[in-house]
This record gives structure tokens, C-alpha cells and sequence, in this order.
């Protein structure tokens, strides 16, 4: 098992590591466009159209990139009354299962991401989000709503692929409490030294 552990445990570090730093610029460039947003509003007295979604979009992608993080650390809200009452083993074994439900839950979002991506909905164009080219000489165009859509495919695919990880360390912790398991580079974010 950890033949296959210890190698997606190096990937989603890898990746994960990445999604951070693509969801620090994400927040960065929603600032600005909010600020874009109020400058123009209340100093300029004149509201742009693009801002509100061009926020929207980059918030989507924030929580696209930082949620699998999250989730590999344990980040999200859980009521663990129960689990911490437990002892080792039926804390392990609850745990397990409920990774396995969320496990197939994701499977469930996984299916509807993708038909939200490039389905039916994925087609239109964005109502007020386009990319400029005539700056440049060239044609604008207007982004398509499936580059939106295509932050929750992204983000639920990366949380599918960390609940696996986390099924192989809750079960190997299970069977081999004494098997030293891949690091989740947790403190090297929490030391500043990871990214």
C-alpha cells in the first residue's frame, strides 16, 4: 500500500504547493479588481461592468486551488466530539468510513462538474467578462462561462484525489501505527519554508 501511497502523497504535495501559489495571485488580483471596482464607482462616479464577475470568477478559482489543502490538512469545519471520545482503533475505523462517503460523494460532484464544464451550460459566453484584444490589433472575445465552471471540476477532482490519500493513511495508520508515513509538507507552510 504505501507503494501507491508514497507517490500520491509526492504528487499532491507538488500540486497542491502549486494550487496555493496560483490561489495567492487568485486573492491578490481579486483585491485589485475590487479596488478597480471602487475607485471607479465612488471616486470616478462610474461603475465598470466586469469587475463584479471578474471577482467572482478569481474567488471561484481561490477556493479551486486552496480547498484541497484544506482538506489534506483537516482545514475544514468537522464536529470530532465523537471521534476524540473514541478509542485509536473505532476513532480510525469511523474516520475511515466517513472519508469513504465523502469519497463517493466527490465521485457524485465529480459527474456534475464535468457536465457543468463542457455541457450544455459550459457554451455561453461570460455576460460581461472578454478578453481585449483590439489593444493589440486584434479581435476581442468574450470568455466562456466553462472556464468558471471549470474551477469546481478542478477543485473536486483534487479533493477526490486527496480523500484517496487520506483512505491510505487512515488505513495504513490502521493496520501499521508504527509506519512512518509520507510528509503532508503541513509544517512547512505553517513555518513559512514550503512555498
Amino acid at each position: 500500500m504505501m507503494v501507491v501511497l508514497r507517490p500520491l502523497a509526492w504528487m499532491n504535495t507538488h500540486v497542491l504547493r502549486l494550487g496555493r501559489r496560483l490561489g495567492a495571485v487568485a486573492l491578490a488580483l481579486m483585491v485589485i479588481v475590487i479596488l478597480t471596482q471602487v475607485f471607479c464607482r465612488y471616486v470616478l462616479n462610474n461603475a465598470l461592468a466586469w469587475p463584479d464577475e471578474a471577482a467572482r470568477f478569481l474567488m471561484l478559482w481561490l477556493v479551486a486551488f486552496m480547498a484541497p489543502s484544506a482538506m489534506r490538512w483537516g482545514g475544514f469545519v468537522a464536529i470530532d466530539t465523537l471521534p476524540n471520545m473514541l478509542s485509536r482503533v473505532p476513532g480510525l475505523v469511523l474516520h475511515l468510513v466517513l472519508l469513504c462517503c465523502a469519497l463517493m460523494v466527490l465521485l457524485i460532484a465529480l459527474q456534475h462538474g464535468y457536465a457543468h464544464t463542457f455541457g450544455f451550460g459550459g457554451r455561453f459566453d461570460s455576460s460581461s467578462l472578454r478578453v481585449p484584444l483590439e489593444w493589440f490589433g486584434g479581435e476581442g472575445f468574450k470568455i466562456k462561462l466553462r472556464y468558471m465552471y471549470g474551477a469546481l471540476l478542478f477543485c473536486v477532482a483534487m479533493l477526490f484525489v486527496v480523500t484517496v490519500e487520506l483512505i491510505l493513511r487512515t488505513f495504513m495508520t490502521l493496520i501499521s501505527p508504527a509506519t512512518e508515513l509520507p510528509d503532508t509538507d503541513e509544517f512547512a507552510v505553517a513555518m513559512g519554508a514550503g512555498d
